[in-house]
Formats: C-alpha cells, sequence, structure tokens
C-alpha cells in the first residue's frame, strides 16, 4: 500500500484548525461551567458559583488544549 503524500497546504489546514480550535475550547468551556455555575448559583442562592464555574471552564478548556497540542512526541 502506498502512503499518502503530504501536501504543502496540509501544514496552513493544520494550523488553521489548531487556530479556530483552542478559542472554540475556551469560549464552550466558559459558557459550560460557567452555566452549570449559574444554575447552581440560581439554585442554592450563592453567587459565588458562577465565577467559580467559569474559572473551572478555562482551566479545564487550557489543560485540554496543552494535551492536543502542547504535547510533543518524542
Amino acid at each position: 500500500m502506498s502512503e499518502q503524500k503530504r501536501r504543502p497546504e496540509d501544514g496552513q489546514r493544520e494550523f488553521a484548525d489548531a487556530a479556530w480550535s483552542a478559542p472554540s475550547y475556551l469560549l464552550s468551556g466558559m459558557a459550560i461551567w460557567g452555566g452549570l455555575g449559574w444554575l447552581l448559583a440560581k439554585w442554592t442562592g450563592v453567587v459565588y458559583f458562577t465565577p467559580i464555574g467559569v474559572v473551572i471552564g478555562v482551566v479545564l478548556a487550557i489543560y485540554l488544549i496543552y494535551l492536543k497540542y502542547g504535547r510533543h512526541s518524542l
């Protein structure tokens, strides 16, 4: 079986995918975890759950970005 040849535009496509997915991870992490924090804040009456949820979402999103793009294969 023949190997697929890499074209120059493949590298550009990988960069564009990474450039779009990193902010998407950050925004979705803030929205999902911030939304869960907001729901928890509405349910319990403690207003601090919303910013805590947003911060947790950002931290988890950064960790996922690191796992996907930050580690180098040896």
